[in-house]
């Protein structure tokens, strides 16, 4: 279910001390997220918070310790040697989406460009020990999603990430790679030389201040806010448990559109994507299935009379219905239409080839992209993503 806004209030962080406070909030190791928004809502500025923190009311008796000890013009100066800044709530750069979350970052630390310039943005994610074809399709994501002027999302590991992130580098596009450690620390260490180059042409983010170490806890941590800072987000490979998981439940929970990249029934790293479709996760198979389905590629284009277009008003209600795959009796109940009504009007779409049935599901039949098919620049069409009912877990 789409999580409502829990918005940070109004003038969380005002002036120097406010930002202090913040700093000095976000290296407090033992504080949760959650906790600290919902101080934050009480108690309305970061000085509050921090004031809860030392009377003991927020937080380990360990963080009441270190709150007396962290001077945050220590934090700021190592933020200053790594290259890196503050995001504070209520900054423009804080993506709105972090918002809904029910345990927004009270702090982004960002390398790189601002959040503002890298939009859109479509997350790719999936398993580190990923096969050689996977590998293959989140390079061609990534190289098709930067081509079209769209910021590739991911988390900076090995495999699928990192595939990701080397194919929107490589089609000369910008990429963001959201770490579970310090702001200062490239995790994994080979992957030191991707860092520094997405830093240079994109963003590096993290939650964390410079100096905090890689703990396993960390990595499904920063999941949320890879799914937050994304306007969709596409699971390659996974096997049962990956974090890739993590990340679409949270991308289901925020409202976001989800893909899979279908693989073998028998294979391990397909049990999350082929889990996802099962659910409703909109299959693709390559960059022009994500930019069609994302609205980024005319889909008039290319068919014989711009079908689509000449819709009754039925077939148009059915239609705007059909997010992903969806069971008739779904349609009925989204569109208000009589169920016999629904099927009649699956037939005659599914004959002008503008819907498949698979399963006793009806979806959208992808079109192949002639030579002609312009990519077109702008922000995602909510209108022709997938409304991303999926799996809670």
């Amino acid at each position: 279910m789409r999580s409502e806004p829990r918005p940070w209030p109004e003038g969380f962080a005002p002036g120097r001390s406010g930002r202090d406070s913040v700093l000095v909030l976000a290296s407090l190791a033992g504080l949760l997220p959650r906790k600290v928004a919902e101080t934050a809502r009480r108690e309305g500025t970061a000085s509050a918070c921090l004031r809860a923190v030392r009377a003991g009311e927020l937080g380990s008796d360990m963080d009441r310790v270190m709150a007396d000890r962290i001077d945050p013009r220590e934090v700021e100066a190592s933020l200053r040697r790594c290259g890196a800044r503050l995001v504070a709530p209520g900054d423009a750069e804080y993506v709105l989406g972090l918002d809904h979350l029910a345990d927004p970052p009270a702090a982004l630390f960002v390398r790189g460009r601002s959040l503002l310039e890298l939009e859109p943005r479509v997350a790719v994610v999936g398993a580190r020990i990923c096969s050689p074809l996977g590998r293959d399709v989140a390079t061609e994501l990534g190289s098709g999603l930067a081509a079209a002027g769209i910021a590739v999302v991911s988390g900076g590991a090995r495999g699928i990430d990192g595939a990701s992130h080397r194919g929107a580098l490589q089609a000369g596009g910008p990429t963001i790679a959201v770490s579970g450690c310090g702001i200062d620390t490239a995790y994994p260490t080979q992957h030191g030389g991707l860092i520094e180059r997405i830093a240079a042409t994109g963003a590096v983010v993290s939650e964390y201040p410079p100096g905090v170490p890689a703990q396993p806890f960390r990595f499904p941590a920063r999941n949320r806010i890879i799914a937050a800072l994304a306007e969709a987000v596409v699971v390659v490979e996974g096997a049962a448990g990956s974090g890739s998981l993590i990340t679409a439940d949270h991308a289901l929970d925020l409202g976001r559109p989800v893909y899979a990249v279908p693989g073998p029934v028998n294979s391990e790293l397909a049990e999350v994507p082929l889990a996802l479709v099962r659910e409703g996760a909109g299959m693709v198979r390559n960059s022009a299935d994500l930019l069609a389905d994302l609205g980024h590629l005319d889909p008039t284009a290319g068919t014989h009379d711009g079908a689509a277009a000449s819709l009754s008003v039925p077939e148009r209600a059915v239609w705007d219905a059909l997010r992903s795959p969806t069971l008739p009796e779904q349609l009925s109940g989204a569109t208000g239409l009589e169920l016999r009504d629904v099927l009649s009007v699956l037939v005659d779409l599914e004959l002008r080839g503008l819907v498949r049935t698979v399963g006793g599901r009806a979806e959208r039949r992808l079109l192949e992209r002639p030579a002609t098919m312009e990519v077109i620049p702008g922000r995602i069409d909510p209108d022709r993503a997938p409304a991303g009912e999926g799996p809670a877990g």
